[in-house]
């Protein structure tokens, strides 16, 4: 696997799995929406609140783009990376796309809990967070299906049950003759 891409919604625990990923795989992690933000120098919140979402939308295509080429690394996409459908298509001929799933009512309880949500999560629209949450996942699910090779479930999963599952996923592939590259 020359380039391997996790996408899901936030919460998912795309940037949890990506880490022990590339750590068992030997290869490079890089989080996308860390990237941005070391690039910028402020976090999203400041990023989306200074300048709005088009503007932070813009700066995650450009850092999909930078993806294009790259070989051996491990990358957790933000999880509205998938709005940039060609960019994504273009990633998909040349990467592996992991979907890291959980289902809506798990992903509510895991970002109840998280620190980042409010700070690093701002609201994109004017609804509640529930509500809003409850409105992107169900929005995002076709895009996340489409533009992956493989659906990963992370609910009731410990970290290294799921890191074995993707290893040995990933090992089928591998001996199905596909390569994404």
């Amino acid at each position: 696997m020359k380039k391997i891409l996790l996408i899901g919604f936030r919460g998912s625990g795309k940037t949890t799995i990506a880490k022990a990923l590339a750590e068992a795989l030997n290869l490079p992690f890089i989080d996308a929406d860390e990237e941005i933000e070391k690039r910028e120098g402020k976090s999203i919140g400041e990023i989306v609140k200074a300048l709005g979402w088009a503007y932070f939308r813009n700066l995650e295509r450009e850092f999909v783009r930078s993806l294009q080429g790259k070989e051996d690394l491990v990358c957790a996409l933000g999880g509205g990376a998938i709005l940039h459908q060609k960019e994504i298509e273009d990633l998909k001929r040349e990467s592996l796309i992991l979907w890291i799933n959980a289902s809506l009512e798990e992903i509510k309880k895991r970002l109840k809990g998280d620190v980042k949500t409010s700070s690093q999560r701002p609201p994109l629209t004017d609804l509640s967070w529930e509500e809003e949450l409850t409105k992107l996942y169900y929005e995002r699910e076709p895009y996340y299906e489409k533009f992956s090779h493989l659906k990963v479930e992370t609910e009731a999963k410990a970290l290294e049950d799921l890191l074995k599952d993707i290893i040995n996923l990933l090992k089928k592939e591998v001996q199905n003759g596909k390569h994404y590259s």
